[in-house]
């Protein structure tokens, strides 16, 4: 860990001694107020949605989310307490567990509903807009970033003490081995008193197991650039894209193009992380989205979004069910697309604009 050192009346210099805080809560509170103190990886923007979160049967200490709409739960600790070690790690996935496969609207209105009343916003992506100094949050990939996050179960956790048990550091870094679903920070907070001050030195602990990360100016370039509209840069995705997913890809974009061209959506491509590109076919009154179309290394898929379905095409609810042979789940893949699958998505685009779906268009 890293020391800090200090010279005494006779110029000497020694360590000084880390003097700790007076209670769990102080350290809980310091997070809570700056949590950009916190050096996590990939050095990503927070906005802190909540403290003491009832998650299922515990609440999290800190919830929050990063500027591309990825969920954060914070835990605090002490090393004098006995929960520091395994449990710590226990209660975190636990969390986590409860977010994954979470509705959206539930996690904002119900979850969250009364911190964000608190923070004085009425949604998730205003107050990580408000929090966002450099403009470079984006309602729609945000929005998209958010339920992506809950439907796969891909959060990033983090840790936080004042020093670290090597029991702990072990074990993060098995995690981090076997898994790139969730990211698992590790954190010390670390306080010493010079002079009349108090100097907090933030410092993240390598589990031995860490890819290369970019640095700050190349993951704000990259995500300054990350939305093109329309879906050119997605077309030429596709055609990169392995060949048994290429003719279902290319009808996606038509279809998608189609409903940019009947003025029922605002068509955008979206680069993320991992090679993962995503069009976004969003209303164009509010910007959600009934559907999401991603192309990845090894996958290419349709995924629905039940709840954006439920406020604003409740009609085609059961036409689509009929179509994938089921009810339409939070973050369901479809890998196979039919052209009357496609003309029922088409109906619950018009009826979500508020306008009669053609009669020309029924059966094709």
């Amino acid at each position: 860990m890293t020391a800090i050192w200090g010279s005494d009346a006779t110029g000497s210099w020694q360590p000084l001694a880390a003097r700790g805080y007076p209670a769990e809560q102080a350290l809980h509170d310091l997070v809570a107020e700056s949590p950009q103190m916190l050096p996590l990886s990939g050095a990503p923007r927070l906005t802190v949605l909540g403290t003491e979160v009832q998650l299922g049967a515990g609440r999290a200490d800190v919830v929050a989310v990063e500027s591309s709409g990825r969920l954060v739960v914070i835990e605090v600790k002490l090393a004098g307490n006995p929960e520091a070690r395994r449990a710590v790690v226990a209660q975190v996935l636990s969390y986590a567990a409860y977010l994954q496969g979470l509705d959206p609207d539930y996690l904002e209105s119900t979850t969250l509903g009364a911190h964000l009343a608190r923070r004085k916003v009425k949604s998730i992506v205003e107050a990580a807009r408000n929090d966002d100094q450099e403009g470079s949050v984006d309602s729609a990939s945000f929005a998209d970033g958010l339920a992506r996050s809950l439907a796969d179960g891909a959060f990033r956790l983090v840790i936080v003490l004042d020093s670290v048990p090597d029991e702990l550091v072990q074990l993060v870094g098995y995690l981090e081995a076997i898994t790139d679903k969730v990211v698992i920070d590790l954190v010390t907070v670390t306080a010493y008193d010079v002079g009349q001050s108090r100097v907090l030195v933030p410092q993240r602990i390598d589990p031995g197991r860490r890819v290369a990360e970019l640095s700050e100016a190349e993951a704000a370039a990259r995500q300054a650039n990350a939305l093109q509209p329309g879906s050119t840069e997605f077309r030429a995705v596709a055609a990169k894209a392995p060949t048994e997913y290429q003719q279902m890809l290319e009808q996606l974009i038509d279809w998608a193009d189609a409903l940019g061209a009947n003025h029922l959506i605002s068509l955008a491509t979206y680069s993320g992380k991992n090679e993962i590109t995503t069009l976004l076919p969003r209303l164009t009154r509010g910007g959600a989205g009934l559907a999401t179309v991603y192309c990845e290394p090894k996958a290419a898929y349709l995924q629905l979004w039940p709840s954006v379905f439920k406020r604003l095409a409740p009609n085609a609810i059961p036409l689509v069910e009929k179509e994938i042979g089921g009810p339409i789940r939070q973050g369901q893949r479809i890998y196979a697309i039919s052209d009357s699958l496609l003309n029922v998505l088409t109906s619950a685009y018009y009826e979500a604009n508020g306008r009669p779906f053609p009669t020309f268009l029924d059966g094709c």
